[in-house]
């Protein structure tokens, strides 16, 4: 009974929080509008177009200032009274908790304010325009005016630095008076923003033409004075070093020059109808040519140098060279009657003499052209270079071959005393072998040995051929020496397990009446010793020993190094 009572009550209770939630945020949103109204309603609109009266009030200016009035008098006469009537008839239908109805109108409002806001900022921006035009088109015009004094005086004052492009220079600069005149006439009727148009087109003209007039007179008396003087200048020294025994055909400089004097007649052409700016580039790149010019003259000159102060210096050494390396050439075929050289090695003089004779050829025929007159320096200097540097490296490689050839017999007494050594030392394992007190010699020591001794035969019968082959010699005794070296190893190694095997064996001989098993072991172990099996002895009398008295082993090795020390 109670929950009939409970539930209505609650729905009642949400139902008025919610009512009362929408109507605070229908007046919060009321107070809103109302600010907005209020702030475009105390805009200083009026107060700032009075700004206006300081200018021309007519023409542009005047049409502006009325339709500015008309348009800001419709919004506070009409638009603000309007949105006052809806505010009222919004908080009518809050009160009356139409809040539908009352969003509506609201929206009503905010299209209204929007209207309103629009119309002000249109109307201040086209304000800033027009008085920042006028200010912005009396600072700018009368520097243009100054620019334009400066530029007309200097062509007045200075025509003859301007030459023939005067006359069009002043037919460009009769666009300015009518130009200004006609800014004053905007001005005096308040066209404000006509006359910026024209200050834009007038500071255009000006960007283009004055630049020019600066840059004119040096651009004539490059062409006019340096060029040609440059060029008379490159004529003289050319005529000098011809009379000097230059050769400088194949520079082509007296074509080269005419085509530029020509040229320079066609760039003058360009600057009096004043296109300058492709005249400066081409200049840029006649100074590049000249300069390479000069270059190549001073490089005739360095190379003339050169050719007078190695000229001689490179025929002794041509000379020398080939004395050097024909004397090398026949002491190589003498050698080759003792040693045989590899085909590379044996070609290596052939090529030294084929390589001077091309390197005698180009300095026999630069001399010729030298003597003529028919070739530059600068080519006559490249020639000699190259045959310097040939010189140069075949000294060098017939030096390392000399002495590639003379190191052959060194090759040779170090060949023979290392068979001696490896002899020796053979000898020296055979004779520890007879002296070592064990049963006899295993079959593959035996074996070993024999390769050894054969071995070093093949380089003995190697050192005795003729003529004889030191790559091969050398690799024989490599051989060799290896074979001697592992088989003194296996050696030393057989005799140091014989030796060892006899000391565990006598060590164990101890034991062998209370450990049957370990006389066992000994037992064979002193077969396998005496069938020249020492490793696998040693193997068995180690293990028979360790078994009995562990650490047995290690005291036996001290006690043998302290008896061989």
């Amino acid at each position: 009974m109670v929950n009939y009572f409970i539930i209505p009550i609650i729905i009642v209770i949400v139902l008025a929080v919610a009512m009362f939630l929408l109507r605070r945020k229908h007046i919060q949103e009321i107070s809103k509008l109302e600010h907005e109204k209020l702030q475009i309603q105390h805009e200083p609109i009026f107060e700032e177009m009075t700004k206006v009266k300081q200018l021309n009030m007519t023409g542009q200016t005047e049409e502006k200032f009325e339709r500015w009035r008309n348009e800001w008098t419709e919004v506070v006469d009409v638009l603000v009274p309007k949105i006052d009537s809806l505010l009222f008839d919004t908080e009518e239908m809050v009160d009356r908790f139409r809040f539908k109805k009352a969003t509506g109108i609201e929206k009503d409002i905010e299209q209204q304010l929007t209207v309103c806001e629009e119309r002000k900022n249109s109307i201040l921006q086209e304000l800033n325009e027009l008085i920042g035009s006028e200010e912005k088109n009396r600072v700018e015009m009368e520097s243009l005016r100054e620019e334009f004094r400066e530029a007309r005086k200097s062509v007045l004052a200075h025509q003859h630095s301007y030459g023939r492009t005067v006359p069009a220079l002043e037919k460009e600069l009769e666009y300015f008076q009518p130009a200004f005149e006609e800014y004053d006439d905007l001005t005096d009727n308040g066209n404000y923003l006509q006359a910026r148009e024209n200050v834009i087109a007038v500071a255009s003209k000006a960007n283009e033409l004055f630049p020019l007039i600066r840059e004119i007179p040096s651009v004539l008396s490059e062409l006019q004075s340096k060029l040609p003087a440059s060029i008379r200048e490159l004529r003289n020294g050319v005529a000098e070093m011809i009379e000097d025994g230059y050769y400088l055909e194949h520079l082509s400089l007296k074509s080269s020059l005419s085509a530029i004097e020509r040229e320079s007649e066609e760039l003058l052409g360009k600057v009096e109808i004043l296109d300058v700016e492709p005249v400066q580039k081409r200049l840029a790149e006649i100074d590049e040519s000249l300069d390479s010019f000069y270059d190549a003259l001073e490089e005739e000159v360095k190379e003339r140098q050169y050719m007078e102060q190695n000229y001689a210096e490179v025929a002794n050494k041509l000379v020398s060279v080939k004395s050097f390396s024909k004397e090398i050439a026949d002491e190589a075929l003498f050698v080759q009657q003792s040693y045989r050289l590899d085909e590379k090695e044996a070609a290596i003089p052939k090529g030294f003499l084929i390589e001077l004779s091309e390197a005698t050829k180009r300095f026999e025929l630069l001399t010729s052209q030298g003597e003529n007159g028919e070739s530059a320096y600068s080519g006559l200097a490249l020639d000699l270079r190259t045959v310097a540097e040939t010189l140069e490296r075949v000294e060098m490689e017939t030096i390392a071959f000399q002495e590639r050839i003379k190191s052959l017999r060194t090759d040779e007494i170090t060949v023979r005393t290392r068979l001696e050594e490896l002899a020796r030392t053979l000898q020296e394992a055979e004779r520890k072998l007879l002296k070592a007190n064990i049963p006899g010699v295993p079959d593959d020591i035996e074996v070993r040995l024999e390769e050894a001794d054969e071995q070093l035969f093949i380089v003995k019968n190697g050192l005795e051929e003729v003529p004889l082959n030191m790559a091969l010699v050398e690799g024989y005794i490599d051989n060799a020496e290896k074979e001697v070296h592992e088989v003194v190893l296996k050696i030393d190694e057989m005799l140091e397990n014989a030796l060892l095997t006899e000391q565990i064996i006598q060590y164990g001989n101890r034991y062998r009446a209370s450990h049957p098993a370990m006389h066992a072991r000994l037992l064979e172990a002193e077969m396998a010793f005496r069938q020249f099996r020492y490793a696998k002895a040693l193997e068995e009398a180690a293990t028979a020993v360790e078994e009995v008295e562990p650490g047995a082993m290690k005291r036996i090795e001290e006690l043998i190094q302290e008896h061989v020390q």
